[in-house]
């Protein structure tokens, strides 16, 4: 491997990582929001319980999204500096409002919610906690714009002295088609991967017989976050595949492994293709599929891959402008599977548990609990093919990522460091789930007015 495939595995690796983190930690506060202003409301200690101990999980969860996401900045610098050199006055700006605003805000008012609980009145409290959950949502918006920016470059200018991308219109940036569409993405997939962490924590403190009326009543509330969300995902997901046709029709076309302009394109399910000669070998589709998902039609066109490859190369000159198809294809395929699966787990679970029901069968515990691993799986494929279909390009038609890698890095000192921060993240997963694994055994905090020990819970049954 040369330095720019080493720069690429080590950005991809800790993007991926770090990503593990951000959308439990957007989901699970709104999550403890929710149930902090149930206890505010009714008084009830069930769901003051319920939010002290999905308040530690999500406070582990932000402390570990906070430390690896800072290396990702550092990368920009270190592998990545004729990037930062070309597009740092545009890319700079949301990066900049994420730490000025969003930060400030999260990372304050979470502060006063850990330390305030006995020192503010219960209702600034609990507005500190919905602060906070807003600060997770804005830093996701901005990093979100900068990353949108790098799809779909607007509001810039480049300089013909210095060759430099220079802002020129902060608001085009901000309210970019391509942020507008995958903001409200990522927040339901957020909360679909709050749900299924709630779910999957709250069957297996079921089937231990701890607290059962009170953790179903977190695993409805779960399984409904879940379901609802899954649906906005799925809705958000058609309006995001639309823009990507229009913006990036290559990142479209590979995810569809259609070669050729095509009406009436069908959906693939299942293909094998034939890269070097530009066709499918086997190909099992949905009719009229694609057409509908990319333009709301059943006869609409859509770019095959030849053709766009053909364009580019009269548009950019002389380059391949395809992705790895079949990456694309898959984690596009799987990414929807994952997807699909959560939310179906999620109606399972509220068929199981609907008029009063505690399922108690073992084989629910070990599906919620599995249950936990698929929005991590749709949310990390998610960004391998957002990332990877939009190459080679580092900003969209503007910048080559072979041109964006730093010139004065050599392969020893990324590989060294690609090993090092690799090993690193290992320790810190490890001290991650352990954290978690320990809390979650020790469940919540006693009930304050239990003065006699709980009689024996009645046999389980649906």
């Amino acid at each position: 491997m040369d330095v720019l495939d080493l720069s690429r595995w080590q950005f991809g690796i800790t993007t991926v990582y770090h990503f593990l983190f951000v959308p439990l930690t957007i989901g699970l506060s709104l999550v403890v929001a929710g149930l902090q202003t149930a206890w505010y409301r009714t008084k009830k200690p069930a769901y003051l319980r319920l939010t002290r101990f999905w308040g530690r999980l999500f406070l582990i969860n932000f402390a570990m999204g906070v430390v690896t996401g800072i290396v990702q900045e550092f990368q920009f610098g270190m592998n990545w500096s004729e990037y930062s050199r070309f597009v740092g006055d545009v890319f700079g700006a949301p990066l900049a409002m994420e730490g000025l605003i969003a930060f400030f805000l999260e990372s304050t008012f979470l502060g006063l919610w850990i330390f305030g609980w006995d020192k503010l009145p219960p209702r600034v409290h609990l507005a500190t906690i919905w602060l906070a959950s807003i600060g997770t949502a804005l830093s996701a918006y901005f990093i979100l714009a900068a990353n949108s920016w790098m799809q779909h470059p607007v509001g810039y200018r480049i300089n013909p002295v210095t060759h430099r991308a220079e802002l020129t219109d902060i608001w085009a940036v901000l309210t970019n088609s391509t942020t507008l569409v995958t903001f409200p993405h990522v927040i339901f997939g957020a909360f679909v991967t709050a749900g299924a962490f709630v779910a999957g924590i709250s069957a297996w403190q079921i089937a231990r017989r701890r607290d059962v009326a009170m953790f179903r009543t977190s695993l409805r509330l779960a399984m409904v976050v879940g379901l609802v969300a899954a649906g906005g995902v799925a809705l958000s997901g058609h309006w995001q595949a639309q823009i990507m046709t229009e913006q990036q029709p290559m990142k479209m076309a590979a995810a569809e492994a259609l070669w050729q302009d095509e009406s009436s394109a069908g959906f693939s399910l299942f293909a094998i293709g034939d890269v070097e000669n530009g066709r499918n070998r086997v190909n099992l589709q949905v009719p009229n599929g694609l057409s509908v998902l990319a333009t709301n039609t059943l006869d609409g066109r859509v770019e095959g891959i030849n053709d766009i490859q053909a364009r580019y190369l009269a548009l950019y000159g002389a380059g391949d402008y395809r992705p790895v198809i079949g990456l694309a294809y898959w984690s596009f395929r799987l990414m929807i599977g994952f997807g699909f699966l959560a939310g179906l787990l999620s109606l399972a679970g509220l068929w199981l548990t609907r008029r009063g029901r505690t399922p108690a069968s073992p084989w629910f515990t070990r599906v919620a609990v599995a249950g936990i691993a698929l929005p991590f799986l749709a949310n990390s494929l998610g960004w391998v093919f957002t990332e990877m279909g939009r190459q080679p390009w580092t900003v969209f038609g503007v910048m080559r990522t072979a041109a964006a890698v730093s010139p004065g890095a050599d392969v020893p000192e990324v590989a060294i460091s690609l090993v090092g921060f690799t090993l690193v993240y290992a320790v810190l997963a490890a001290i991650e789930v352990r954290l978690l694994l320990k809390f979650i055994r020790l469940g919540p905090e006693p009930d304050p007015g239990a003065e006699t020990p709980a009689e024996p819970l009645p046999a389980l049954s649906y």
